[in-house]
């Protein structure tokens, strides 16, 4: 049989709202005994509580034989055996789940077989057991065929003993199952947790003998910028989607806007909201939307984008809060399009300034090199972090997104304490090299250990500057917004670098900011101070080494 998981014109299928399940059925008789028994399950929370057939959206329909058809009766075998769904919140994301596990379990042929639907919280895992009560107490003959245990939030059939448990996000309680089928509630929670991709293998690791099983990642979009298994999952759905992975197997559905459509800033329009939301007008209330948007247009851009995640499915660059940096809402429009590498900046600018920040055990060591265009003279940044291991326990609720910046190339773990001196001191001697190095500033109060590592490095001691923090960093935090908003600013684009500006906080300080360590909280921001120190110096507006040297060797005038 061949089939294509890909769904290439989505874009063309989702404003137009028509179907986003790229398969029909491949075994259209298990399609239909499924469909069978999801239409008439109850949809109890609905006004009337009618059959899931008569208030399900066809979209809906289409996933449930999608999923379903797919099984082999033959060979006992399902075809794609993995299913990824990202819709925007109130579009039945639970009703779903309960509806495709209690129609898995009653399917089961598997004596003692296991389900489980796994929630990142236990209100979530609460909530997601509810209707699943709901819809068995609501039916006689179901009622009679399982036996249902809420305080454990567990359904076992009669006729074989097969579970449907219902677990909060615990590897413990996942540990050796060996499960036909795992709903995964909420992936993007799950993407803020440290050890959720071991958490999720060992939930799903039954597979590998159960060739009849699947898994569906069901999710929103995150409130913050996608990080862990979410945004790892995240990324290959989506490649899946445009052709650009073939897995036959793994299925998406992701209901986004086109980003034509967010570039024209047309995904801030109400009238588009449909595009992410398939059961607009039904489950999705549009006047409790359109009030809820009100509301977040008052409070300001922080809010707005916490609704756009939310309720459009919009991924969220960079955090904006009320007491946000002003930089930031600058920050994603001034990256270069193509990125921009560290011998990218050694080959475009006259001149550079290095600026290093950080280095404790539970932070992040910052480094920012900052230079000017010798055609254009803009301003350019190329940033860097390095991090011990023992970050990712001391900041266990940022771990999984430094892994995510490692592996972007954006950070680099080190083994042992001083190879990350070391390897800034090597960047810095690149530089003066090259013969492009002004100076490199430190904050005074920083590790000796980066003062060694570059005299060693043969860095002449007068290029070694010690950079005033707190208010006296005011000029490059004002020259910075003000470079970023006149276009003067360009950037690599690093994730990090967004992740640390949306974590700048401002701190009034008589008629000056500040933006610290502690009024950020326990967020980081090394690698952002960093690119201030380096700022402060590119701002002095430094000679370059080529002008330098046409001004010593000028005739001097009688």
């Amino acid at each position: 049989m061949e089939w294509t998981t890909a769904c290439p014109d989505w874009e063309k299928r989702v404003v137009k709202r028509q179907s986003l399940v790229p398969v029909q059925p491949l075994f259209q008789v298990s399609a239909d005994d499924a469909l069978d028994v999801f239409c008439n399950l109850r949809m109890v929370d609905a006004t009337d509580s009618p059959l899931m057939g008569d208030a399900c959206e066809p979209w809906v329909l289409d996933l449930v034989a999608a999923l379903f058809g797919s099984y082999d009766p033959t060979t006992r075998r399902r075809m794609i055996t993995n299913y990824f769904l990202m819709v925007s919140k109130k579009n039945g994301k639970s009703t779903i789940a309960a509806g495709v596990m209690l129609t898995a379990l009653i399917l089961n042929e598997r004596q003692s077989g296991e389900f489980i639907i796994l929630a990142p919280t236990k209100e979530a895992a609460d909530n997601a057991y509810k209707p699943l009560r709901d819809m068995i107490k609501a039916d006689e003959d179901l009622e009679a065929r399982f036996h249902e245990q809420e305080h454990i939030r567990t359904i076992t059939d009669r006729l074989n003993n097969a579970t449907l448990k219902v677990v909060a996000a615990d590897s413990a309680t996942v540990t050796g199952k060996k499960a036909i089928g795992v709903f995964i509630d909420e992936l993007h929670e799950f993407g803020k947790q440290a050890r959720a991709a071991g958490m999720l293998t060992e939930a799903t690791g039954g597979l590998a003998s159960r060739p009849e099983g699947f898994v569906f990642y069901c999710t929103t979009q995150s409130n913050e910028a996608p990080s862990g298994v979410f945004k790892a999952k995240l990324d290959y759905a989506r490649a899946i989607r445009d052709g650009r992975i073939v897995d036959k197997r793994f299925m998406p559905i992701i209901y986004e806007f086109p980003q034509w459509m967010i570039t024209a800033g047309k995904h801030r329009d109400l009238a588009n909201a449909y595009v992410t939301n398939p059961n607009w007008g039904v489950s999705v209330d549009q006047q409790v939307i359109e009030q809820k948007y009100q509301e977040a247009q008052a409070e300001g851009e922080g809010a707005i984008k916490d609704f756009l995640a939310k309720h459009l499915n919009v991924e969220i660059g960079l955090s904006l809060k009320s007491d946000r940096w002003a930089g930031a809402e600058f920050w994603e429009a001034q990256a270069v399009p193509e990125g921009l590498t560290f011998e990218q900046l050694l080959d475009r600018c006259e001149v550079i300034d290095v600026g290093i920040d950080g280095g404790g055990l539970d932070d992040l060591l910052g480094f920012a090199a900052a230079g000017r265009d010798k055609f254009t003279r803009q301003w350019l940044l190329w940033t860097h972090a390095w991090a011990h291991p023992s970050v990712l326990e001391r900041r266990k609720s940022e771990a999984a997104r430094f892994q995510d910046f490692a592996g972007n190339g954006d950070l680099t773990l080190v083994e042992t304490i001083g190879d990350d001196v070391q390897e800034i001191a090597k960047l810095v001697s690149r530089v003066e090299i090259a013969g492009l190095l002004d100076k490199v500033g430190l904050d005074p109060s920083g590790i000796g250990a980066i003062l060694d590592a570059l005299a060693e490095s043969g860095i002449p001691e007068a290029k070694i500057i010690g950079i005033s923090q707190g208010w006296k960093l005011n000029g490059a935090i004002k020259t910075t917004e003000r470079k970023l908003a006149e276009g003067g600013l360009l950037h690599g684009g690093q994730p990090m670098m967004a992740w640390c500006c949306g974590n700048a906080r401002v701190v009034p300080a008589g008629n000056a900011i500040l933006i610290t360590k502690q009024a950020s909280g326990l967020a980081k921001i090394d690698p952002l101070m960093a690119a201030f120190n380096a700022i402060s110096l590119l701002s002095l507006n430094p000679m370059s080494t080529a002008n330098i040297d046409d001004f010593l060797n000028r005739p001097m005038s009688m």
